[in-house]
């Protein structure tokens, strides 16, 4: 248990800079203690006191804002972040190292017995908002962007968002994000699909710079091919000429 609470600590100062001192983390962390609290009920299911287990379940929701059930299987390092409006239901599993943040929902898309809740693999990374229904598995490492609705498999990975949740291309992914952090901003977990007109504007710019920086590389280095140095593409002056492009190719 004791271990369990030093690495609980630890995590913290990993991934979130908010965080000052190991007393501050004690008393003011909601997500640390809804695993303690998860951790005493969990035991108490697998020991078959489920009333008790659901009874201890129940009071730790008051304080924290965050409801686990008891049959839940959550591994080590799990961090959640702030945690109001956290929801993990009965057969959701949560590999190591996995991060939630505030409202996420790890539920089921049906009423019958069985596995009916998300499993996540290690070292995912869920947005705030976001919704993973159903008996699906979420690969290790792979991230859900915010107010993200997940109903199918995320591979290993991969990064999943919007209204039904979509698979970005990997490489469209880390070039939007490239370019995002060269320009001061990151653009991580806004869902390309959600019904924000400033949002979808700024990810099709990021998406047409992205795609304009990729030709315009392509064009220098076709014309390095043909003996042309950049440089002499632009006169003095900074104009470009068309008629200037033309007679250095010639």
């Amino acid at each position: 248990m004791f271990e369990h609470l030093r690495e609980d600590i630890a995590v913290v100062f990993e991934r979130d800079p908010a965080a000052r001192s190991t007393w501050e983390v004690l008393t003011t962390y909601p997500g640390v203690h809804a695993l303690l609290v998860y951790r005493l009920s969990h035991r108490l299911w697998l020991w078959n006191l489920k009333w008790l287990a659901r009874f201890v379940s129940y009071l730790g929701r008051w304080p924290t804002g965050i409801e686990i059930h008891p049959g839940a299987a959550i591994g080590r390092r799990v961090f959640i972040d702030h945690g109001m409006g956290v929801v993990i239901g009965e057969t959701a599993e949560i590999g190591d190292d996995s991060t939630l943040y505030h409202g996420v929902t790890l539920g089921g898309t049906s009423w019958n017995k069985g596995k009916r809740h998300p499993t996540l693999g290690k070292g995912v990374v869920v947005g705030a908002g976001a919704k993973i229904l159903g008996p699906i598995t979420i690969g290790d490492g792979a991230k859900v962007g915010s107010n993200a609705v997940v109903v199918k498999d995320v591979p290993a990975g991969a990064t999943a968002v919007g209204i039904p949740a979509r698979i970005l291309d990997p490489a469209q992914a880390d070039a939007r994000e490239s370019k995002a952090q060269k320009m001061g901003f990151s653009a991580y977990a806004i869902s390309a699909d959600m019904n924000d007109p400033v949002v979808k504007a700024i990810h099709g710019l990021l998406d047409h710079t992205v795609v304009l920086d990729q030709r315009i590389e392509l064009i220098v280095t076709q014309l390095k091919k043909l003996g042309v140095e950049p440089e002499q593409l632009v006169p003095s002056n900074d104009k470009f000429d068309a008629n200037y492009l033309n007679k250095i190719v010639d």
